[in-house]
């Protein structure tokens, strides 16, 4: 383990009632790193994050801030600080009281905290608007005077829950780009959950996805991206195309009827695995060209490409493109090696990576005359 390691979780485990939440987690977080727990509603991301501020004390396990053991420290004296959701600003002070409060609280003299305020204020671009009432400001500027109150006090650590949940795309993007300069800036550890894959990939450092209350990778956004350990990370960021194959020996695995070239190894010989291949990588070509061919089946304009589904052998693929297909063309799909990546089967094997609901889900939801017929009927 490194040494610069400034939070190092051992064993978490977490159940409430018959519910196990964090099932023996364990993670080591960087001074300086912009982290993110990322993963679907009920994985156990935010309790994780709970754990680390103090508000829920671990069933087992031990979590470790600068080599002691905090878990007996409360919440309010470990070197951490959160920022949820909803901001919490105190609605009867103005924007500088607001930003002074844990500063008067620690009990710090006048002439500190107006200086420690004015540079907080100057961080998060609202300079001039010390004595603006919070009821006032729009929703991004009420995050940034919660922003600023957080990072007021020096924590060591300033953890965010979903904290640009709230806010509408626009402006959502604008405070992912503020916040990463933000954390550069201080240079202190940003521990962020979100359920927003885009959102880790565009902040983070590392990104930590997880699933049931198990850890199910730990890398890079790069590495997430491109080296998924099983199809639920590679579903879970970004679309996937995810098929059934066989790894015939290193660097050559068959799939959907046809054998391709791939950079893989340290597999067994014709071990069965599961195939990934983001649908960006996949280049349409003419039948006679193709390594695969099918037709396409749903063609959807994404303003800087196409997004289509094509039908191969009944398993529908995902494909982005900028050439323009029509529904019912017959296509070829040409795939490099560098394009496939293969991973173990997992409990999440068969799950993902087929768009055959795709259509259907939809014109399920268009009709919803027809279903709520159905229903009477069943009555």
């Amino acid at each position: 383990m490194e040494n610069n390691v400034l939070i190092d979780l051992k064993n978490i485990c977490v159940s409430f009632g018959d519910d196990q939440i964090l099932k023996s987690i364990n993670l080591y977080i960087r001074d300086g790193e912009f982290l993110t727990l990322l993963g679907p509603s009920g994985c156990g991301k935010t309790t994780t994050l709970r754990v680390i501020a103090g508000f829920q004390s671990p069933d087992t396990g031990d979590v470790v801030f600068e080599g002691k053991r905090i878990n007996d420290v409360p919440a309010h004296k470990r070197q951490v600080n959160t920022i949820f959701q909803r901001y919490a600003l105190f609605p009867h002070l103005n924007v500088y009281d607001n930003i002074a409060f844990g500063l008067r609280i620690k009990k710090e003299k006048e002439n500190v905290i107006a200086e420690r305020v004015t540079e907080m204020l100057s961080l998060v671009n609202l300079k001039g608007f010390e004595r603006r009432a919070v009821s006032s400001l729009s929703g991004g500027q009420q995050q940034r005077v919660a922003i600023a109150r957080a990072l007021a006090v020096r924590p060591k650590v300033l953890l965010l829950d979903e904290p640009l949940g709230a806010l509408d795309l626009k402006l959502r993007k604008d405070m992912q780009v503020e916040l990463k300069k933000i954390q550069q800036s201080l240079g202190i550890t940003f521990i962020y959950v979100t359920h927003d894959q885009e959102e880790a990939l565009s902040m983070s450092d590392t990104i930590v996805v997880m699933d049931n209350g198990v850890i199910q990778q730990i890398g890079s956004p790069t590495d997430i991206y491109n080296e998924p350990k099983n199809a639920f990370v590679a579903d879970f960021i970004g679309e996937s195309n995810i098929v059934d194959g066989v790894m015939l020996k290193d660097c050559v695995v068959e799939f959907s009827g046809h054998r391709f070239e791939c950079l893989d190894k340290g597999f067994a010989e014709n071990e069965d695995v599961d195939v990934v291949v983001r649908p960006e990588d996949v280049d349409v070509v003419a039948t006679d060209k193709g390594m695969l061919k099918g037709i396409v089946t749903s063609v959807t304009f994404k303003g800087v490409h196409y997004e289509i589904i094509v039908d191969i052998g009944g398993f529908k693929w995902m494909i982005q493109t900028t050439d323009k297909q029509d529904v019912g063309d017959k296509i070829g799909l040409f795939i490099e090696p560098d394009a496939i990546h293969i991973m173990k089967k997992s409990e999440y094997s068969g799950k993902y990576g087929d768009f055959s609901s795709f259509s259907e889900e939809f014109d399920e939801l268009s009709q919803p005359d027809l279903v709520a017929e159905d229903s009477e009927d069943e009555n």
